[in-house]
C-alpha cells in the first residue's frame, strides 16, 4: 500500500533529494510504509533508502543521510495517511451514545485508534487490532500503550462493551505486558456491574502483570439523554466511598509488591464521596491526569507555589472565572487565597451547572457555551471571562453546543481570555500578569 505525498517542506532532506509532491511512498529501509506510525518510527534513522513512485509509475530508491530524528520533511493530506480507525463496541456507558440529536457531526465519531493512543495518549479497546497491528506495536516498542480495560472478567467484559470477542481481547494486553511494553489502564466503573467484587477482581488481575504502569478508576458519566440505553445509576457517596476503600486496600497490596501504588481513583470519586482530595505526591508521576487523576491536586500545588512564591503585580481589572460544578470549590479556594495576598485583586467565580448534559454531569471540560450565556446573562462580568480551555475544541474557538467563543463574548458583551489548566497560569491569569 502506497502512500500519496500532499507536500514536501523546503530545504528539507527529502527536498533536496528531489522528492516531489505526488509521489508515493513506497518502503523506508525495506519497511512497508502504511500510516503515520510507519512513517515516523522508521525515519529516524541517519541514513535511509525511501523507495518512491513518482507520478508517472516509475520507481526509485533515494538514499538520504540525515540527522538522526530528524525530520525527513515530507507531509500527508490525511494525518494518519488513512482512515481513523472506529469502535466496534457498543458499551453501555458510552457517551457519546448519550449526546442528544443536533451536534456537530465530528462529536459523534467513536476513536479505537491504536495510532492515537501513541501519539495522543487516547485510550484503545484492543477490540479492533488485527495481528498486524499488534506485531507491529510489539516490534516498534511503542510504550506506554492506553486501554480501556474496564474489566478482566472476559464474560462480563463481553456484556459491558456489547462485543462477543471483547473478552478474547484481554489476551492481547498480556501480550504486550510480556513484550515489556508499559501499560496504563482504565476502568470506567458502573454501580452494580464492574465495581464491588468485580473491581477486586480486575485489580488483583492487573496486579499480577509487572508492566501496568497505572489503573485509574473512573466514575460513569451520565447525561440526561439516555432514553433506549441500559438502565444505570450515578455514583452517590456512599457508592463512591465504597469504590474508594476498595481502589485503597489494593493499592497497599500494588506498594508492597513494586513500591508504587500505581492504582487510583479519579477526582470525581472523591468529590463524590465527599473525601479530602490527596496531596500531589500522592499521585507520584500523575500518569493518568487525562482521566482526572490528581488533576485538582497540580493544579492547587501549582496555583499555591504561585501565590505565595512568587512576587507578582496585580493589575487591579475586574474580572470573571467560569468552571463546573466540581471545580468550583477549588477554583473558589484558590481566589479566596490570592485575594488575601493581593488586597487589589477583583476576581468573582461562578459555577456553571450543566443544563444542558444534566445535573449529573460536573466537570468544566463538559460545560458548554449555551449555559454559560443562559446562567450569565444579565450579571457584572467585569473587564474579563476567564474559561478554562478544557471547555474548548483543540482549536479554542468553540463549545461542544458548538455555540463560538465569539458568540459567547457578544451575547455577554464581554471578552474572554481562555485559561490553559495550569494553577500558574490560572494565577497569572486572574492577576493580569
Amino acid at each position: 500500500m502506497a502512500v500519496i505525498i500532499d507536500g514536501v517542506a523546503e530545504k528539507s532532506p527529502a527536498y533536496k533529494k528531489g522528492v516531489k509532491k505526488g509521489d508515493k511512498i513506497l518502503t523506508i529501509n525495506g519497511n512497508e510504509i502504511i500510516d503515520v506510525l510507519d512513517y515516523r518510527f522508521y525515519q529516524n534513522e541517519k541514513r535511509l533508502k525511501v523507495e518512491i513512485e513518482s507520478e508517472n509509475g516509475k520507481v526509485k530508491t533515494v538514499r538520504i543521510n540525515k540527522g538522526e530524528y530528524e525530520e525527513l520533511g515530507l507531509e500527508f493530506n490525511e494525518y494518519l495517511m488513512d482512515k481513523q480507525h472506529s469502535c466496534k463496541n457498543k458499551c453501555i456507558f458510552c457517551f457519546i451514545d448519550q449526546l442528544p440529536d443536533g451536534m456537530r457531526e465530528s462529536l459523534y465519531f467513536k476513536d479505537d485508534d491504536s495510532r492515537l493512543s501513541f501519539l495522543f495518549g487516547n485510550y484503545i479497546t484492543l477490540t479492533n487490532l488485527t495481528e498486524h497491528e499488534i506485531s507491529r506495536i510489539i516490534k516498534m516498542h511503542i510504550s506506554p500503550v492506553n486501554i480501556s480495560v474496564h474489566t478482566t472478567n472476559p464474560e462480563l467484559r463481553c456484556v459491558m462493551m456489547n462485543n462477543r470477542f471483547a473478552g478474547e481481547c484481554l489476551d492481547i494486553l498480556k501480550r504486550f505486558n510480556n513484550e515489556g511494553i508499559a501499560i496504563n489502564c482504565q476502568l470506567v466503573l458502573c454501580p452494580g456491574y464492574n465495581d464491588g467484587e468485580e473491581l477486586k477482581r480486575s485489580l488483583g488481575d492487573l496486579m499480577e502483570l509487572e508492566n501496568v504502569q497505572s489503573v485509574a478508576c473512573v466514575p460513569v458519566g451520565l447525561t440526561k439523554y439516555r432514553e433506549g440505553l441500559t438502565e444505570l445509576t450515578p455514583y452517590n457517596e456512599k457508592s463512591a466511598g465504597e469504590v474508594l476503600d476498595i481502589i485503597e486496600e489494593f493499592a497497599v497490596k500494588y506498594k508492597e509488591r513494586y513500591s508504587r501504588r500505581k492504582v487510583y481513583g479519579s477526582d470525581e470519586f472523591y468529590l463524590k464521596a465527599q473525601r479530602e482530595i490527596p496531596e500531589s505526591d500522592f499521585y507520584e508521576d500523575f500518569d493518568q491526569l487525562d482521566n482526572g487523576v490528581g488533576m485538582w491536586s497540580l493544579f492547587k500545588q501549582e496555583a499555591l507555589d504561585t501565590i505565595f512564591g512568587e512576587a507578582l503585580k496585580c493589575d487591579g481589572k475586574k474580572r470573571t472565572s467560569v468552571t463546573g460544578t466540581a471545580a468550583f470549590p477549588l477554583i473558589s479556594e484558590i481566589v479566596k487565597l490570592a485575594k488575601a495576598k493581593y488586597e487589589k485583586l477583583n476576581v468573582n467565580v461562578f459555577e456553571i451547572k450543566n443544563e444542558f448534559f444534566g445535573e449529573n454531569i460536573t466537570v468544566a471540560g463538559l460545560v458548554t457555551g449555551s449555559d454559560i450565556i443562559k446562567q450569565l446573562s444579565g450579571k457584572e462580568l467585569g473587564e474579563e471571562l476567564l474559561i478554562p480551555s478544557v471547555m474548548l475544541r483543540h482549536e479554542n474557538d468553540m463549545f461542544l453546543d458548538s455555540v463560538t467563543v465569539e458568540e459567547v463574548e457578544k451575547a455577554l458583551n464581554v471578552k474572554i481570555v481562555i485559561t490553559e489548566n495550569y494553577g500558574d497560569q490560572f494565577v497569572y491569569n486572574i492577576l493580569g500578569c
